[in-house]
């Protein structure tokens, strides 16, 4: 039991991490990270809604009607999206106005609906615990790691921190939509050529 457990936490930092293995939450992917706060914040903001949503659908796994199970997946995942919210609002609040949307958008990201349909609703609490930790975790590797670099190249900072001298040049094209597009298709790139090593 520990060695599935451990195997499902793991598949979501490097196997199946959402952007770049299941390419799946593309849009908040790149829309959210043009600095690596952002992105660690929606991807702490997701993670919170994953874990929460897949404990409790697989706690109700066999209460849940078939022919109703995506409606009541959308209800569970949508009360968790509503506390993230509130929660960011009350403690959060500057990073709340700079996602925006994309917090109340959560609902329907495929990532959440495609786990609780691939793998909460077939498996036991600790299991579905563990997926939801590990592909939470590893989206929000993925969006730091994106806005680091879109942050790092488009502004010449990292969290906000100058890393460059006076004179550097910051290339905006990184901070803007076609940026994101340019640095995850590379991104996308190099994890297929390390995957296949």
């Amino acid at each position: 039991m520990a060695k599935t457990v451990v195997q499902e936490f793991t598949k979501g930092l490097w196997a199946e991490i959402p952007p770049f293995r299941l390419v799946l939450g593309l849009c908040p992917t790149l829309a959210v990270t043009k600095g690596v706060e952002n992105g660690i914040g929606m991807g702490v903001a997701t993670t919170f809604v994953l874990v929460c949503s897949n404990v409790l659908i697989s706690m109700l796994r066999n209460s849940i009607p078939k022919k109703v199970r995506i409606a009541c997946f959308i209800a569970v995942i949508a009360t968790f999206v509503t506390v993230v919210e509130l929660l960011m609002q009350a403690y959060t609040y500057p990073l709340f106005l700079s996602l925006g949307i994309f917090i109340p958008l959560i609902v329907v990201n495929c990532i959440l609906l495609g786990r609780a349909e691939a793998f909460a609703a077939k498996h036991k609490v600790l299991p579905s615990l563990a997926d939801g930790l590990g592909i939470g975790l590893g989206y929000t590797l993925a969006l730091g790691a994106l806005g680091s670099i879109r942050e790092i190249l488009g502004s010449g900072t990292f969290y906000g921190m100058p890393v460059f001298g006076p004179s550097f040049q910051p290339f905006s094209f990184m901070v803007q939509a076609p940026g994101a597009f340019v640095c995850l298709g590379l991104m996308l790139c190099i994890m297929n050529m390390l995957g296949k090593k």
